[in-house]
């Protein structure tokens, strides 16, 4: 994704950042993979958590194809400006990281299987990038909605810092807190990988694999 112009690597702070919209994105009623709706209700028993890595195209992906996960979205997160298009987003100065919101059945898959593809599809030692995609909306964040994902988040980055040290590689960057407001990106970035297959996508990990199973939660 292209950047434009110089990228800010400093998240503004609220009083700086730009003032934004009160009318959200509007966004497709269904998920053009998984043929579910994008914006909820869902059934009675799906969790929600939400994941930046980069360049959300590539990283919705990732998840849309993860067993057990019912839908899939992208939008903004972790700034300050309500409703932020894309062009904001890029300039740096509404705080937001792109993220992907990952809707999933906990029967199916396990928020630690979540964490493992989230670990092992991005490099999360970066900072405010990704690859070549430098800002602060490229920065790795893990934000959860329950009390159970927030404990395991935090114990998996423990555990998968423990195994990049010993391939000398680290620390992680990665934020992990509850879940900010989320903001739907613009309609024609959701499931744009599926719309344009050949599209670009600057997800790279570090080829170090992740543990599951050790943890509990999620």
């Amino acid at each position: 994704m292209a950047l434009f112009g110089y990228p800010n690597l400093r998240i503004p702070t609220a009083a700086e950042a730009l003032p934004g919209r009160s009318q959200p994105m509007t966004v497709a009623p269904a998920h053009t993979v998984l043929a579910t709706s994008m914006t909820g209700p869902w059934a009675a028993g799906v969790q929600v958590a939400y994941f930046g890595m980069g360049c959300f195209w590539g990283a919705e992906r990732c998840f849309w194809q993860a067993e057990g996960v019912v839908t899939t979205a992208v939008g903004y997160q972790g700034g300050s400006t309500p409703n932020a298009n894309y062009q904001e987003v890029c300039s740096g100065m509404t705080g937001h990281t792109e993220t992907v919101l990952v809707g999933y059945e906990p029967r199916l898959v396990s928020f630690e299987q979540l964490l493992a593809v989230f670990w092992e599809s991005h490099d999360p030692t970066q900072g405010m990038r990704q690859g070549n995609d430098v800002g602060t909306q490229y920065r790795s964040t893990i934000y959860t909605t329950t009390a159970a994902q927030l404990e395991t988040a935090r114990r998996s980055a423990e555990v998968f810092g423990a195994r990049l040290s010993e391939y000398r590689l680290g620390p992680i960057t990665t934020e992990v807190c509850e879940a900010p407001a989320f903001y739907y990106a613009e309609d024609y970035h959701q499931q744009y990988l599926d719309k344009v297959p050949n599209g670009y996508c600057g997800l790279g990990g570090t080829g170090v694999s992740c543990p599951v199973g050790l943890l509990s939660g999620g």
